[in-house]
């Protein structure tokens, strides 16, 4: 394959080669050596009158390629803004509290606070409530199996 490319890209360069001889001998006739002073000053003015059109044309062009890269350039930034950007989905990073104030307030500030040991407590004030509820539930049925027993003795 690459053997072909190379084969395409000089046969490129020939052809390239070709076409500018070509255009040359069609837009530039050979110059004529002989004559006197005049002649050769009408063939200077004739080149410089072909000079100033080829540089006219080739500012026209330079003109027309700049507005059509800004346009392309507006156009990508239209479909960059119809399409939207995609975010990276994010990812869930374990980080303390500790570590998230540091983040947040900078090196300089360290507050230490101990979040987890509140939750701790308020998790083992909620289990003791459930086990005196138990405790009570249980004591009522004694009591009440207590007075069924009053009630049958009597």
């Amino acid at each position: 394959m690459l053997s072909i490319a190379a084969s395409w890209i000089e046969q490129e360069k020939k052809d390239i080669v070709a076409t500018k001889a070509a255009y040359i001998a069609e837009h530039c006739p050979p110059p004529s050596m002989g004559g006197d002073q005049n002649t050769l000053m009408e063939t200077c003015k004739k080149l410089h009158a072909l000079i100033d059109k080829i540089d006219e044309e080739r500012y026209d062009l330079l003109a027309k390629v700049g507005k059509a890269d800004k346009e392309i350039d507006d156009l990508k930034i239209k479909v960059v803004d119809l399409a939207g950007v995609k975010k990276p989905a994010l990812r869930k990073v374990r980080m303390s509290a500790d570590a998230m104030l540091k983040a947040l307030l900078g090196s300089k500030h360290t507050v230490n606070l101990d979040l987890r040991a509140n939750l701790k407590q308020v998790k083992k004030e909620v289990k003791e409530e459930p086990g005196e509820a138990v405790g009570d539930w249980r004591k009522n049925i004694e009591d009440k199996a207590d007075r069924k027993k009053m009630f049958e003795t009597a």
